[in-house]
C-alpha cells in the first residue's frame, strides 16, 4: 500500500449513499455493545507462535492478507435493534471484523421469527489512500509540497500512483511528486466506498417496529493461548501454579463490553480458501474453575469451554492477558534426573547386528518436574496446550530466577504433567559396549553394556537410568548387576541412589535371537 503518511483532503463528508435503510437506533456505547459475544479457538502451537510478530506485520502494513495467517478464529455473536418497516427493508450491520468469513453469516430477528432474509451482501471496499487516489486516476487533483521554507501546490490531471510516486499532468508538463510528503485534495468521495466492513440484508419483515437482530458470524484474525508459570519450593518438593491467557486480536474491530468464552481441544475446521493458511484449527481452552477470578470451565462435546464470569473489552490489534484461572498454591510436585542415552533408538525391520553401531542418544542428564493433575493434588481440572515455565526463589534477595521452560499438551483431569526444565549441571553419564558378540548361523547375539551415573554434588540424587534395548525384539537378560524393571517391551528401568560425589556402575548383558 502506498501514502501511508500522505494527508489526503476530501471535499464532502463520508456518506454512505441514498436510499431506505434500517439502522439501529443512538444508544449509549456500553449499552449498544452489551449483546456482543466472542468465542475465541486458536491452533497456536505454543512453542512457535509469537504474537507479535503479527502486531509488527499489521503496523507496518506490509502484508494485506496477514491477519488470515493468524492460527485461530472467533465466533461473533452481535445483537442490535433495527427500526423496521412492513415488507422491505435493507438492513446495515455495521462495525463487524474486517476479516469476517460471508458464507458462515447467521441472522436472527429474535423479536419476529417470520422475519426472512432475501439477500445478503458483505460489503468491505473500505476507504484507503491507495484507493481513493485509483478512483481518482484521469481525474483533476491539488498536491501541495514542501520545498525548504515554502509550499507549492501543482494542479493537474493525475496520471499514475504507484511505487510510492505521483504523476500528474500540469500545464507545463508532467511532474513527478513522491508521495509520503505531498498533501492531497481530491474532490467528492466516489460512491461505493464505506468507512466501515459493513453487512448487508435485504430482508422481508411481517410487522413495523423495533427489532432486536442478532448476527453470527467467523472471524479470521484473532485467537489465544495458554502460559503456566511454576514457582519450586526450596526442596523441589511443592510448587505454586498460576496460568494466563493471551489474547491476540486483528481481526479489524474491538469488542467492548464483550462476553468472552475460550475453547480447547483439537477440533476440525476445513480450509478451504487459500488465504486461510493456518494448519488445521485446534480449539484451544481447556481452564480451572474460578475461584473469584479467572474462567469458568464445563465439557462442550468432546472439548472444554472456558467462559469468563465477567464482561471484557477485546481492543483492536493489540495482546492482552487475562487470568486463566486464580493461582493455586503447594501443588505437590517431583523433580526427576534422568538418564536416557539411548532415547532415540527403536525396533528397526531387521536387526541391528553391527557391532560398532552406536545409538543417536545424549550423555546428558535430563531434569524433569512432574504433577498430578487431580483435586488432591489442589488441581482436577482440563489445563489447556501452552508454555509452562518454572522458577526458583533466590534466598540472597529473595527473587525469582528462572530455571527451564517447556509445553504441555491439553491434559484432561486426573492425568500427570511432566514436563523437561534442561540438563543437570552437576550429574553426568557415561554409556559404553564392554562386549558384543555375534552368530549370525544360530542368529543370535549378545551385547555387555555399562552405564556409569557420577555425581559431583554434596548430598545424594536419585536418578532413573533408562535402556532401550533396540537390537532386535527377541532379548533376555543374561547378566546384571542391579534389578531392574521392565517398562514396556524393549525397555527397562534402573532407579539408583547415588552418594555425594559418588558414581554407580550398571552392567549387564542382554541375548539377542531373531
Amino acid at each position: 500500500m502506498i501514502l501511508t503518511t500522505t494527508t489526503i483532503l476530501l471535499a464532502s463528508s463520508l456518506a454512505l449513499g441514498a436510499g431506505p435503510k434500517a439502522t439501529a437506533p443512538d444508544r449509549p456505547a456500553a449499552e449498544a455493545d452489551s449483546g456482543t459475544s466472542v468465542t475465541i479457538y486458536s491452533s497456536a502451537d505454543p512453542g512457535g507462535f509469537d504474537p507479535q510478530r503479527f502486531i509488527d506485520q499489521q503496523r507496518n502494513g506490509s502484508n494485506a492478507s496477514f491477519a488470515w495467517q493468524v492460527p485461530g478464529f472467533g465466533v461473533v455473536r452481535q445483537t442490535r435493534e433495527f427500526e423496521l418497516m412492513k415488507g422491505l427493508n435493507e438492513v446495515s450491520f455495521t462495525d463487524v471484523a474486517a476479516f469476517l468469513d460471508p458464507t458462515t453469516v447467521g441472522f436472527k430477528d429474535l423479536t419476529d421469527a417470520k422475519t426472512a432474509v432475501l439477500e445478503q451482501a458483505f460489503k468491505f471496499d473500505l476507504v484507503s489512500p491507495s484507493k481513493l487516489l485509483e478512483k481518482f486516476l484521469d481525474q483533476p487533483i491539488e498536491v501541495t509540497i514542501n520545498e525548504g521554507d515554502q509550499s507549492r501546490t501543482i494542479s493537474g490531471e493525475l496520471l499514475s500512483s504507484t511505487q510510492g510516486k505521483l504523476v500528474i499532468r500540469t500545464a507545463k508538463g508532467l511532474e513527478m511528486i513522491n508521495a509520503n510528503e505531498a498533501r492531497v485534495s481530491l474532490g467528492k468521495l466516489p460512491e461505493g466506498f464505506l468507512t466501515k466492513p459493513t453487512l448487508v440484508w435485504l430482508l422481508t419483515a411481517g410487522t413495523a417496529g423495533t427489532h432486536e437482530i442478532q448476527s453470527t458470524y467467523q472471524t479470521a484474525g484473532i485467537t489465544w493461548r495458554a502460559d503456566y508459570n511454576l514457582v519450586l519450593n526450596d526442596d523441589d518438593t511443592a510448587a505454586d501454579l498460576t496460568a494466563w491467557v493471551t489474547l491476540l486480536n486483528l481481526s479489524g474491530i474491538s469488542y467492548p463490553n464483550a462476553k468472552l468464552k475460550l475453547v480447547a481441544g483439537d477440533v476440525q475446521k476445513i480450509q478451504s480458501a487459500p488465504p486461510m493458511r493456518s494448519r488445521g484449527i485446534e480449539m484451544m481452552a481447556d481452564g480451572m474453575r474460578a475461584k473469584g477470578g479467572g474462567f469458568e470451565e464445563k465439557s462442550l462435546f468432546e472439548y472444554h469451554l472456558y467462559t469468563l464470569p465477567r464482561k471484557t473489552t477485546i481492543a483492536s490489534n493489540s495482546t492482552q492477558q487475562l487470568t486463566l484461572f486464580p493461582a493455586v498454591s503447594g501443588v505437590a510436585i517431583t523433580k526427576e534426573l534422568l538418564y536416557d542415552p539411548t532415547s532415540a533408538m527403536g525396533w528397526n525391520k531387521e536387526p541391528y547386528m553391527n557391532p560398532g553401531f552406536i545409538p543417536g542418544g545424549s550423555d546428558k542428564v535430563g531434569v524433569f518436574v512432574t504433577f498430578k493433575n487431580d483435586q488432591k493434588n489442589r488441581l482436577g481440572v482440563p489445563l489447556p496446550k501452552g508454555r509452562i515455565r518454572a522458577y526458583k526463589q533466590d534466598s540472597a534477595d529473595d527473587s525469582l530466577e528462572f530455571v527451564g521452560e517447556d509445553l504441555i499438551d491439553h491434559t484432561p483431569r486426573n492425568e500427570t504433567v511432566r514436563i523437561k526444565l534442561g540438563n543437570s549441571f552437576d550429574v553426568v553419564g557415561e554409556r559404553k559396549v564392554v562386549d558384543f558378540k555375534i552368530d549370525k548361523a544360530r542368529k543370535t547375539m549378545s551385547e555387555t553394556i555399562e552405564l556409569q551415573v557420577r555425581n559431583q554434588k554434596n548430598v545424594i540424587q536419585n536418578v532413573v537410568v533408562r535402556e532401550h534395548l533396540y537390537r532386535w525384539r527377541n532379548w533376555e537378560m543374561t547378566e546384571r548387576n542391579f534389578p531392574f524393571e521392565k517398562i514396556d517391551a524393549n525397555t527397562i528401568e534402573w532407579r539408583l541412589p547415588i552418594a555425594p560425589e559418588g558414581k554407580k556402575t550398571i552392567r549387564y548383558t542382554v541375548r539377542y535371537t531373531w
